[in-house]
């Protein structure tokens, strides 16, 4: 049985049977899907790799008949009696926590607030709005997404050609007054802040941020902060001092929002090289902010940590008393954290042993025996079981 997060899963009686028939549906889906499983980019996302990407990707490609039969399972599988409500405390059966009839606000409202220190690029206004380059200080942009289709096809469809993408920026706001702009768009409500990870441009975070908080349903305000990452695979020093070079500017948005009298929470989802200026930010934010500013933390989620297994100790001990507010997600079947072991030196966290990341106080879900594609490395974007296990920390509230 996979180790993740022990309070999660319970998998008895009628549960066990949802289980297994969600299992025979999942081994199907995988037959008809064939490569196409391995090869998709939903988001534009998975395959991020490009030079592990395999030969025959292109042979991977549906046709329309292989098509047709995928729709026909999955309405199916919503036609079994009894397997549509297969939901067990956190763990869906091929959906996400709380049922494929809630949605989430930013599929209500399509709107992103973004926080960057990436140079605008024309203003920021027009595509590729927000490059590689360092800017000056924090801007602030509100952007508009376009929703993926919802029905059935498009479902289908989606599996080859992503679902999220930026239709429009309106107006861009950098300098001292973008934080505390960010903080009054999102005023009154609980935020989600997403921070990527190593080789991201501005477009694909925002479609990542988009999955994420559309993934798990949340009802706040959905948020990005991204950093100068050069979007390239052999720069993985320019990203990792781009990220750190973000610290205060990551800092000055946090602070904005928890002085802010809406009180709301704010909750945090890092990716990958995402995690170290998300844990440098924190160790900043409760050294000058003090305990006040801590208290409006609320879930600190840190998918596939790349950082350095000593280094990650140290931040993590600094943090006191709000080490309960973090849950580790880490597989050691990453192969993304592989290849930065070997390109930065050392164990990466995300893929340490549970028990030693344990022994630290954090939270652990072991995503090792959810991960079968190539990579593995941003399972929280995709799997319903590990999306669960974002939904529920955020739900605990950091408690």
């Amino acid at each position: 049985m996979p180790r993740i997060d022990p309070d999660t899963f319970s998998r008895t009686g009628k549960a066990a049977d949802c289980l297994a028939m969600a299992k025979i549906m999942r081994q199907t889906l995988r037959e008809k899907l064939g490569a196409v499983a391995s090869t998709r980019q939903k988001g534009r996302r998975t395959m991020r790799w490009q030079d592990l990407r395999p030969k025959n990707a292109e042979a991977a490609e549906p046709t329309r008949r292989s098509i047709v039969q995928i729709a026909a399972l999955f309405g199916a599988a919503a036609a079994a009696p009894g397997l549509s409500g297969c939901v067990v405390d956190g763990l869906a059966t091929g959906t996400v926590v709380g049922g494929s009839s809630e949605q989430s606000a930013l599929d209500v409202s399509p709107v992103l607030l973004v926080a960057t220190t990436r140079k605008a690029v024309g203003g920021g206004l027009k595509s590729p709005y927000f490059g590689s380059e360092r800017g000056r200080g924090l801007s602030f942009a509100e952007v508009r997404m376009s929703a993926p289709d919802r029905s059935l096809i498009g479902k289908v469809s989606s599996v080859v050609g992503g679902d999220w993408g930026i239709r429009s920026i309106q107006q861009v706001e950098t300098g001292a007054n973008a934080a505390s702009a960010f903080s009054q768009s999102a005023f009154g409500r609980d935020v989600l802040i997403y921070v990527h990870g190593y080789r991201e441009s501005f477009e694909s975070a925002a479609v990542s941020a988009a999955m994420l908080s559309d993934g798990i349903r949340f009802r706040g305000a959905s948020g990005l902060f991204t950093w100068p990452s050069a979007a390239a695979t052999l720069d993985y020093g320019y990203d990792r001092e781009s990220a750190l070079w973000s610290r205060d500017a990551f800092e000055d948005l946090l602070k904005a929002l928890a002085a802010s009298p809406s009180g709301g929470r704010i909750n945090i989802v890092a990716h990958s090289m995402g995690t170290l200026l998300t844990l440098e930010t924190l160790r900043m934010l409760r050294a000058e902010a003090g305990e006040a500013a801590m208290g409006r933390i609320g879930a600190v989620v840190l998918a596939a940590p790349d950082i350095d297994i000593d280094l990650f100790t140290n931040g993590v001990e600094r943090l006191g008393p709000d080490v309960h507010k973090i849950t580790v997600i880490s597989s050691t079947n990453d192969r993304a954290l592989e290849i930065s072991g070997v390109l930065a030196g050392g164990t990466r966290a995300g893929a340490a042993d549970r028990d030693r990341l344990e022994a630290l106080g954090v939270r652990v879900a072991d995503a090792s025996d959810y991960g079968g594609g190539l990579i593995n490395h941003d399972l929280f974007l995709s799997n319903p079981e590990v999306q669960a296990v974002v939904k529920r920390a955020i739900s605990r509230g950091g408690a």
